[in-house]
């Protein structure tokens, strides 16, 4: 099978984004510049180095906008400022100037399905009462029920719990309820209404006029809901997600495309366009290739490949899938394994499939088969046509903290499930720079990380791993040079070649073949010139056999 994902006129320059490793900083954990304990973007321009000499051609910063914190951030307050813990907006625009000069461009965070209570629109809804233009920015409903006590519809929060909650009217007397698909304290807005899109549209205007390259949208598929507000079906009544595939009211309504319709015609304005990544939890593969129609959205995470188990049909049938849609609207398939909303990849490859996350059941993870797989995974993805993303602390192959004391716990699920789901804080703990002792190097010496940091992890901080050629930081470095120095990597063809079972095996033009054993034995190699690169050191002319879990690049001759 060959697939050709390019749509880039023959003689001209692909667009960067088409191909491009964007590395995510969680603000919050990336670094902190002043000793608070909180990443800043004081501690992102100190980094900038590291990441130009780590090889990724872009950030995305997850948001940096004043916020009371009930959801990490995603509870915004101001679209246009920066909240005072992470920096100032000059600061900002420096940091957009210095990252330009080190050659990375910068995605932002923007969250258009919900705002904070104490945003200021969400604060005049709540003083001017039932029927009001204010209120009409926002999704409020009258109760059922005689005394209106029970909510509008029977949907459930994606935190757990329900998705409405009551105000109380200036009266004292109980009033109508607001929708908030997450956290009590992100109240949903609505988007039927025009004043909310114009905000928006505002908002990216006043970010690309500095500088900004292109942003990431957050729950991409949840700000349109179907008007009639129906009730779900018994199975979606409880606390969990509704089943991927299924329409659900609230989410991959048809209406939201025309919003992005919208966003692409004010990107395109400008003489560098600017370009967004939708973070569109929709499937099948076919409804997500929507979202990235010429002329909507650039490009979209590719959410079926993380969750793929480390199995190789599982694999091959979604890296088929997503090229398959995604290429027939001419975009580029973007890949990623891990994020902040998700347990780390080295900790779910180290269980066994169905049982990746701690919640799901008391599997302890074996770390050293989890780094071996995550290595290897991240060969697989790199070496896939189109773009990929790299989550902070995974070149240093950090796993998930799971045993994070319950009193530092911050994330809503926490509560919100009744301390069943321990939520996504240990994907979030600050990461090691330097040092043999917390902050190692995250914050000034005596400093005291928001979460607390594994002892452990001093064998993993950046420096120690940064002269170690055998380290993952050094894996990655070599894979992202790599990359940049092969033409046959990046966006364009790939072809599957016959291999034994449980091995993948695929080749890109000129002259490059990817193998991933996911077998129980040794797979043998095809005919090549050169290792490019292992995912772990092996001796190919003493065994030319590739071990199990292990992944390589090599050089064949051109079939060109």
């Amino acid at each position: 099978m060959t697939s050709e994902l390019s749509d880039a006129v023959p003689g001209e320059a692909r667009p960067w984004w088409r191909d491009a490793v964007i590395y995510q900083v969680y603000l919050r954990s990336f670094a902190d510049g002043t000793g608070d304990g909180l990443g800043d973007i004081a501690g992102i321009r100190s980094r900038l180095p590291y990441l130009a000499d780590l090889g990724v051609d872009a950030i995305w910063i997850n948001p940096w906008y004043p916020s009371p914190q009930a959801d990490g951030g995603y509870d915004v307050a101001d679209f246009r400022a920066i909240d005072p813990a992470f920096g100032t907006l000059p600061e900002a625009e420096a940091l957009l100037d210095e990252a330009h000069r080190h050659g990375i461009r910068v995605i932002l965070d923007i969250v258009p399905n919900h705002t904070s209570d104490q945003h200021p629109w969400f604060q005049q809804a709540l003083a001017a009462g039932p029927g009001s233009p204010e209120r009409d920015r926002y999704v409020f409903r009258a109760g059922r029920g005689e005394n209106g006590d029970t909510p509008p519809t029977n949907w459930t929060s994606t935190f757990g719990g329900p998705a409405w909650r009551r105000v109380t009217g200036s009266d004292g007397t109980p009033g109508e309820w607001y929708l908030h698909l997450f956290a009590p304290e992100q109240p949903d807005l609505n988007w039927e209404n025009p004043a909310v899109a114009a905000e928006f549209e505002d908002v990216l205007r006043f970010w690309f006029d500095r500088g900004v390259d292109g942003f990431r949208i957050d729950v991409a598929h949840g700000l349109a809901k179907d008007p009639t507000y129906p009730d779900l079906p018994e199975i979606w009544a409880a606390p969990e997600e509704p089943p991927f595939g299924t329409v659900h009211p609230a989410w991959d309504q048809d209406a939201v495309h025309e919003i992005y319709r919208s966003w692409r015609k004010i990107a395109d304005s400008y003489d560098e366009p600017r370009i967004f990544v939708g973070e569109a939890w929709v499937s099948p593969a076919e409804r997500l290739a929507r979202y990235v129609r010429p002329d909507e959205l650039h490009t979209t995470f590719n959410f079926d490949f993380l969750k793929a188990p480390w199995d190789a049909a599982a694999m091959r049938a979604v890296i088929d899938e997503s090229t398959r849609s995604i290429g027939s609207v001419g975009a580029p398939t973007t890949w990623v394994l891990s994020n902040h909303d998700v347990v780390r990849h080295v900790t779910r490859y180290g269980r066994p499939a169905g049982r990746e996350n701690a919640n799901a059941g008391a599997v302890e993870a074996s770390l050293e088969v989890g780094l071996r797989r995550a290595r290897a995974a991240a060969l697989l993805e790199l070496a896939l046509p189109g773009g990929a993303y790299v989550y902070q602390g995974e070149e240093l192959g950090l796993e998930e903290v799971e045993d994070l004391p319950v009193e530092v716990l911050q994330d809503p699920v926490w509560e919100r499930s009744k301390h069943t789901n321990r939520g996504r804080d240990g994907s979030r703990v600050p990461i090691p720079w330097s040092g043999d002792r917390s902050p190692f190097g995250f914050g000034p010496a005596g400093s005291t990380p928001w979460l607390p940091q594994p002892a452990g992890w001093k064998d993993r901080t950046a420096d120690a791993q940064a002269d170690d050629p055998a380290s993952t930081l050094s894996l990655y470095r070599a894979a992202l040079r790599i990359r940049h120095e092969q033409p046959a990597l990046g966006d364009g063809t790939f072809e599957w070649l016959e291999s034994a079972p449980g091995v993948l095996a695929f080749a890109r033009e000129p002259g490059f073949v990817c193998l991933v054993n996911m077998s129980p034995g040794p797979a043998v190699l095809p005919p090549y010139d050169e290792v490019l690169l292992a995912s772990e050191p092996f001796d190919d002319r003493a065994d030319p056999r590739l071990p199990v879990d292990h992944a390589v690049w090599l050089r064949v001759p051109s079939a060109r």
